[in-house]
C-alpha cells in the first residue's frame, strides 16, 4: 500500500553519529537560505554601485530564484545520480566558489551569471542536507532531528535581512557574499568526514537522464519564477510578456506532469504523491510558505514606508520572531512521537492565524512591542508547524524516496513563498487604491470629520505663514493623511486574509495519520 510503514532499507545505519552528520549538512543548508533573504536589503547598494536602475537590479534576485527553483525538484534524482554525497559535496563548492564571484562581480552581467551558479549550487543544498538528516536517524528520532534541521531554516530567512542591513550599512554589499567562503569551506570538510551514501544510492547511479521532463520542468519553473518574480511590476496581464510567460508556463506544467507520470525514469517521481500524508504536507507547506515569507517580506515595508524606521530598525523588530521560533523547536522536537502530530499542527496553525489577526489591528500610532509580539506568537507557531508536519509528510515513505520527495517538498515551500511575496506586492498596491477612493470620497466640504481635521491643521499652520498658505499646507496635510491611512488598511487587509488562510488549513490536518511509532514504541518498524 501506498501509506504503509516504511520498510526498504530501514536496517541501514550510517557508520558515524547522527549528530555528526546533522551538524555537517546543517550549515549548507542554513548558508543558502540565509543568502536567499541577506541579497534584498543591498539591492540598492549594488544596484548603485554597478551603474544599474532598480528594474535592472531586480535581476539578481530573479535570476538566483529561477536557477534555484528549476535544481530544487530535481534534487532525488541528481542525488540518485551522483550519489547523495558527492552531490552534497558538489552544491558546496560551487556556492561558495560562486559566492567569491559575486563578491568580485564589477559588473551587473557578471553578478547575474554568478548568481545563477549560486542558484544552481544552493538548488539541490537543502532537499539533499534533509534527505541525509532523515535517512541517518530512526525513525522515531527525525521529531529531534528535523527540530535542528528547522532551526536554520526557520531562523535563516528572518535574520537574513538583518545581518544584511547590518554588513551593507557598516562594511560593503560585497561581504554579503564573502561571508560564505568560510561556511561553506567548513561546511564542505565536515561533510567529507562524516556523509556517507546509503547502500541503494550506490547501486542507481547509473538512472537514466529524463532529457523531455527536465526541459519542460525547466521551462515551467522558469517562466513561473519570472512571472510571480516581475508580475505586479508590469501590472500583470496588462503586459503582453507576462501573458505569453504565463500561457507558456501552464502548458509546460501540463505537458510535464502528464510526461513524468507516464515515463519510467522520471526525473521528478510524483508517484510519491499516492502517499495520502505527503500530499497533504505538500499542500500545507505550500500555505505556509505563503504566509511565511508573505509576513516577513510584509512587516518591514509596513515598519519602513509608514512607521519611519530604518532597514535595521526593521530587521531588529522581527528579530524576536527568530529567538521565539528557535526557542520553541527545540521543545516542539521533543513532542514528537509523545504527543500526536495533528494537534501540534492544530496548535501551530491556530498561533499563526492569531498572530495575523493581531498584525490585523496596527495603526499609526503603534509602538515596537505592539508588532514585536504578534511576531513572537507567529515564531512559536511556525516551529509547531515545521518539525511535525515534515515528519509526518514522510512518515510512510521509503528511504529510497527520500530525496525525491524532500526536493518537492522544498519546492513547493518555496513556490508558496514567492506566491506570498507576490500576493503582498500587488494587494498593497491595489489595496491601497481601493481604500484611497474610498477614503477621498468622504474628504468633503459636508464632512464633520474632515473639517475638524482641516481646521486643526489650518490652526497649527496659520502660525508660521499667511493664511492663503496656511490653508493650501493644510489640505496637502490631510490629503497626506488620507494616504497613509489608505495604505495602513491594505496593510490591515493582508494581515487578516493570511490569518483566514491559515483558519482554512484547519481541516486538511485531519486526514493525516499519526507517525507509526510511539513513545513508548520507538523502534521495531522494520
Amino acid at each position: 500500500m501506498a501509506d504503509s510503514p516504511p520498510t526498504v532499507a530501514a536496517d541501514w545505519r550510517p557508520r558515524h553519529n547522527p549528530w555528526l552528520i546533522a551538524l555537517a549538512v546543517m550549515l549548507a543548508p542554513f548558508m543558502e537560505v540565509l543568502d536567499t533573504s541577506v541579497a534584498n536589503v543591498a539591492l540598492p547598494h549594488i544596484g548603485g554601485n554597478l551603474s544599474a536602475t532598480p528594474e535592472e537590479a531586480t535581476w539578481i534576485l530573479t535570476s538566483y530564484l529561477v536557477s534555484n527553483a528549476i535544481v530544487l525538484p530535481m534534487a532525488g534524482w541528481l542525488g540518485n545520480f551522483f550519489g547523495r554525497r558527492r552531490l552534497l559535496l558538489l552544491c558546496i563548492a560551487l556556492f561558495t566558489v560562486a559566492s567569491v564571484l559575486c563578491g568580485v562581480a564589477e559588473s551587473l552581467g557578471f553578478l547575474i551569471v554568478a548568481r545563477v551558479l549560486q542558484g544552481v549550487g544552493g538548488g539541490a543544498m537543502v532537499p539533499i542536507a534533509q534527505a541525509i538528516l532523515l535517512e541517518s536517524f530512526p525513525v522515531a528520532k527525525r521529531g529531534a532531528a528535523m527540530a535542528v534541521f528547522s532551526m536554520g531554516i526557520i531562523v535563516a530567512p528572518i535574520l537574513g535581512p538583518t545581518f544584511g542591513g547590518w554588513i551593507t550599512d557598516n562594511y560593503s554589499w560585497r561581504w554579503i557574499f564573502y561571508i560564505n567562503v568560510p561556511v561553506g569551506m567548513l561546511a564542505f570538510l565536515l561533510a567529507e568526514a562524516w556523509v556517507e551514501d546509503p547502500p541503494y544510492i550506490r547501486r542507481d547511479k547509473r538512472a537514466r537522464v529524463d532529457f523531455a521532463g527536465f526541459g519542460l520542468l525547466t521551462v515551467w519553473l522558469a517562466t513561473l519564477q519570472i512571472v510571480l518574480d516581475r508580475g505586479q511590476e508590469k501590472d500583470w496581464f496588462a503586459s503582453d510578456w507576462i501573458c505569453w510567460l504565463s500561457a507558456i508556463s501552464a502548458a509546460a506544467m501540463v505537458g510535464f506532469l502528464v510526461w513524468e507520470l507516464r515515463v519510467e525514469h522520471p526525473v521528478v517521481d510524483l508517484r510519491v504523491l499516492k502517499n495520502r500524508n505527503f500530499a497533504t504536507g505538500l499542500a500545507l507547506i505550500t500555505m505556509l510558505g505563503v504566509v511565511l515569507y508573505g509576513t516577513t517580506a510584509a512587516i518591514p515595508i509596513y515598519l519602513q514606508t509608514l512607521m519611519g524606521y530604518t532597514a535595521l530598525g526593521s530587521g531588529l523588530a522581527l528579530s524576536p520572531r527568530g529567538l521565539a521560533a528557535f526557542a520553541t523547536v527545540i521543545v516542539v522536537g521533543r513532542l514528537v512521537g509523545v504527543v500526536r502530530n495533528r494537534y501540534l499542527l492544530l496548535t501551530g496553525f491556530f498561533l499563526v492565524a492569531l498572530s495575523s489577526f493581531m498584525l490585523g489591528r496596527l495603526n499609526l500610532s503603534v509602538d515596537m512591542a505592539t508588532v514585536i509580539w504578534p511576531s513572537v506568537v507567529n515564531g512559536i507557531g511556525i516551529s509547531f508547524i515545521f518539525v511535525p508536519l515534515t515528519t509526518s509528510a514522510v512518515a510512510y515513505l521509503r528511504q529510497d524516496q527520500m530525496g525525491n520527495a524532500t526536493g518537492l517538498y522544498n519546492l513547493m515551500r518555496n513556490i508558496g513563498g514567492s506566491l506570498g511575496i507576490a500576493f503582498v506586492a500587488t494587494m498593497l498596491d491595489r489595496g491601497a487604491q481601493t481604500h484611497q477612493a474610498y477614503l477621498v470620497a468622504h474628504t468633503t466640504p459636508y464632512d464633520p470629520a474632515f473639517l475638524r481635521t482641516l481646521a486643526t491643521a489650518k490652526a497649527v499652520l496659520a502660525d508660521h505663514t499667511d493664511t492663503v498658505t496656511a490653508t493650501l499646507q493644510s489640505y496637502q496635510v490631510v490629503y497626506t493623511r488620507v494616504l497613509q491611512q489608505a495604505r495602513l488598511w491594505a496593510f490591515v487587509d493582508n494581515f487578516r486574509l493570511f490569518g483566514f488562510l491559515c483558519v482554512a488549513c484547519l481541516p486538511l490536518i485531519f486526514p493525516i495519520k499519526r507517525l507509526p511509532y510511539t513513545a513508548k514504541r520507538p523502534v521495531d518498524m522494520h
